[in-house]
């Protein structure tokens, strides 16, 4: 039976970096990641036919190229609201581009789907901000299109449901959804495990992250380990393969140094035990 590939992140930061992190995935065993690009100028045709290269000679599979954006981020509970993803419209246009740029990068590497943080999404759907942010949000999703890509939102920022209703509202085909475990914890908007009722099948990717809620209305909850915070693993993989997910797992951390790897590696045996319970692997 068909188990599922676990990988992990790498951050685009330089292209002079970017061999050696490719290096170090492979010599811990990993051979699929997220690329994870802030740096928007490394995003030129020279730089895709090298890493398309670098890809091919260490045998990486790229599952989704997930894109940032240029202006302000702020990843807390108030000047959040103003600074992250398409929402704020001081940024919004500049933004549009930005993902539309990203994704054809990643077109160039084979990458079909592209994934960023959407902001903190309007929950009333008569908010005015709500209709004009779903218009920019189509028009990226209908660039992606012409490239035969999809375009994830990563969960955090809005509720299941804002998700799903801006899926709705928007209505293309080629909207799907980075599942971050322990975003939806960290916010404070749901549990990972219940959220798949609502927006199951538009999962495409997941971010194996723990952590825990929010103690404070300013702050995100705390990020740990997996296993030393809130997500279920068990039952948000039983509940993935009830759903027929088939897609990457992808670990992600976010400390540096070296407890970073020794947590990315101890965190590789722990899902591999779940999924292979699961999963049957």
């Amino acid at each position: 039976m068909k188990t599922l590939k676990i990988g992990t992140c790498i951050h685009f930061t330089s292209m002079e970096e970017l061999p050696a992190k490719f290096a170090t995935l492979r010599e811990h065993g990993f051979d699929s990641c997220q690329l994870l690009a802030w740096n928007l100028t490394l995003l030129t045709d020279e730089n895709a036919v090298i890493v398309r290269d670098l890809l091919d000679e260490y045998g990486i599979t790229v599952s989704a190229f997930w894109c940032g954006w240029e202006g302000p981020r702020k990843w807390d509970f108030y000047e959040g609201q103003l600074t992250l993803g398409l929402v704020p419209t001081d940024y919004r246009q500049m933004r549009i581009k930005n993902l539309c740029d990203g994704a054809d990068f990643a077109h160039k590497l084979g990458i079909t789907d592209v994934v960023t943080h959407m902001g903190y999404i309007p929950e009333n759907p008569y908010d005015p901000n709500f209709s004009t942010f779903c218009i920019a949000v189509r028009t990226v999703a209908e660039h992606l299109q012409k490239n035969g890509q999809y375009l994830l939102f990563e969960t955090g920022q809005e509720t299941p449901v804002t998700m799903l209703r801006c899926f709705e509202q928007v209505g293309c085909d080629n909207l799907g959804v980075n599942l971050d475990t322990a975003n939806l914890i960290l916010y404070g908007k749901a549990n990972p495990v219940d959220a798949l009722d609502v927006f199951g099948p538009y999962v495409r990717n997941l971010h194996a992250k723990d952590g825990r809620y929010p103690t404070n209305g300013h702050d995100l909850g705390e990020e740990t380990k997996l296993g030393e915070g809130k997500v279920d693993f068990k039952a948000l993989f039983v509940k993935l393969h009830e759903l027929g997910y088939q897609g990457h797992v992808t670990i992600e951390r976010e400390i540096e140094g070296d407890q970073q790897l020794k947590d990315i590696l101890e965190s590789r045996t722990y899902l591999e035990e779940i999924i292979n319970e699961v999963y049957g692997g």
